[in-house]
């Protein structure tokens, strides 16, 4: 039996290492997958939330990470990025109906999830808990716009 996805619907998934470097190699393969497939109008947005992302899992995990694209039909978008950090940070922990309060003005850090979940269409995160042997299985941060 021959399954055929519509022709909207694509996915593009890599693996970063724990680099300083993932978040330009993560906005290089979003520019080039969004171009390819005739989405150049979201393209800067979904860079910079991308960035933010896997930005946020270089600071606060030792592992390596992972990126999902996922074009889902009608012109919407989901980005995904998996790290080995089971805990899920504000404001992703709350419903997305929730917001999460600010940054103090004077803070270096602390906008990047706050950026994402003001600017994307919607928004979520929830832990996997524990592996096997107890090692953690990480965290999923997704948007989509």
């Amino acid at each position: 039996m021959v399954t055929v996805a519509p022709p909207d619907t694509w996915t593009y998934a890599l693996r970063l290492p724990h680099d300083p470097r993932a978040a330009r190699v993560a906005r290089m393969t979003v520019r080039a997958a969004l171009h390819g497939h005739g989405m150049a109008e979201t393209r800067d947005l979904v860079e910079l939330l991308t960035s933010e992302l896997v930005t946020n899992a270089y600071r606060h995990t030792a592992g390596p990470a992972s990126l999902r694209l996922t074009a889902l039909g009608d012109g919407r978008l989901r980005v995904g990025v998996w790290d080995s950090s089971p805990p899920v940070p504000a404001p992703f922990d709350e419903p997305p109906g929730g917001r999460a309060a600010p940054a103090p003005l004077n803070a270096e850090r602390g906008r990047g999830l706050l950026l994402v979940q003001q600017c994307a269409t919607s928004w979520g995160g929830w832990s996997l808990g524990s592996g096997p042997l107890g090692r953690g299985a990480g965290k999923l941060l997704w948007f989509e716009i």
